[in-house]
C-alpha cells in the first residue's frame, strides 16, 4: 500500500534502536528522509548504516533531557514535516524505590522531552499549516501499575496532553496523536522485566514470568509500531488528531 508518504522530512527521537529505528526504516521505505536522533553517537552510526540503502538518513547526537539540546536539534531540523517522539528510559520500580531526583531525570527526557519538541516543532507547522506528531507513549499509561508507577505516570500525562494539543492543533492544519505499544520486543522491555523480576522473585532469569499469557503468545514486534505510525501519519488516516491508539494485542481486555 502506498501511504503518499514520500518527501517528507522524518525526525524520530530515541532513533537509534528498538521502535525508534524501526519506525525510521518504514518512513524510509515509504520514501521519506529521516533524521535519527539520540543520544548515542555510535550507535546511531551504527543504525544509520544499517538502513542507509533505504533512503536517505541523517542522525544526529543530542540528549533531550537537556532543553538547550532540544533547541539546537529543532534550530538545525527546522523544516521537518513529521515529529515522531520516542526517546524515553524511564525505569521501573514503585513510589519507595525510587529518589525524587531519578523520577525528574526520566521525565526530563521522556516527558518534558515530548511536550518541548512539540512545543518547537508545532510553532513550525502552525507557520507552514501542516505537519503531524507521533507520540509514542506506552500502555501503562492506560493501565497503571506500581512496579512502574513513574513510567506508568509519565505516560497517562502525555496520553492527556497528546488529546488537547491534537484537539486544538488541527485548526492550524496539524495532527498529533500518540500510541501505546504494550509489550514490545526491544531491548529495553527485557531489561526492565528482569529488573521486575529481581524485586518480585530475587531472580532475574525468571522475567519471561511476568508477561504472563500474552495476546497471540508473543509480543508485539518493533516494526510493528513503525508501521502503525507511518500509517496514521499518512493522508489514508486524515481525520486522526488528539487519539492513543493502543498497539496491545486486545490486552486492555483481557482479565
Amino acid at each position: 500500500m502506498d501511504l503518499r508518504l514520500k518527501g517528507n522530512r522524518v525526525l524520530v527521537t530515541g532513533g537509534s534502536k528498538g521502535i525508534g529505528a524501526s519506525c525510521g526504516r518504514v518512513f524510509l521505505q515509504e520514501g521519506c528522509s529521516v533524521i535519527l536522533v539520540s543520544r548515542d553517537a555510535a550507535r546511531l552510526a551504527s543504525t544509520a548504516a544499517e538502513l542507509k540503502a533505504l533512503g536517505p538518513i541523517e542522525t544526529c547526537a543530542a540528549d533531550l533531557s537537556n532543553p538547550a539540546e532540544r533547541l539546537r536539534v529543532a534550530s538545525t531540523y527546522p523544516d521537518v514535516t513529521i515529529l515522531v517522539n520516542n526517546a524515553g528510559a524511564i525505569p521501573g520500580g514503585g513510589l519507595l524505590d525510587m529518589t525524587m531526583e531519578r523520577w525528574q531525570e526520566a521525565w526530563n527526557l521522556k516527558v518534558m522531552g515530548y511536550i518541548h519538541m512539540t512545543q518547537l516543532y508545532l510553532a513550525k507547522m502552525k507557520e507552514r499549516k501542516s505537519g503531524t506528531i507521533v507520540n509514542i507513549t506506552g500502555s501503562a499509561g492506560r493501565s497503571p501499575r506500581y512496579d512502574y508507577i513513574c513510567g506508568a505516570t509519565g505516560n497517562a500525562a502525555l496520553m492527556a496532553f497528546t488529546g488537547a494539543v491534537g484537539g486544538k492543533a488541527v485548526d492550524w492544519g496539524v495532527r498529533i496523536f500518540a500510541i501505546n505499544p504494550a509489550a514490545t520486543r526491544t531491548d529495553r522491555i527485557i531489561t526492565l522485566t528482569k529488573a521486575r523480576a529481581q524485586t518480585n522473585f530475587g531472580d532475574e532469569s525468571r522475567w519471561e514470568e511476568l508477561l504472563g499469557k500474552l495476546p497471540l503468545d508473543r509480543m508485539a514486534e518493533p516494526d510493528e509500531i513503525g508501521n502503525m505510525a507511518a500509517f496514521l501519519a499518512s493522508p489514508a488516516c486524515g481525520y486522526v488528531s488528539g487519539a492513543t491508539i493502543d498497539v496491545d494485542g486486545g490486552g486492555a481486555f483481557r482479565s
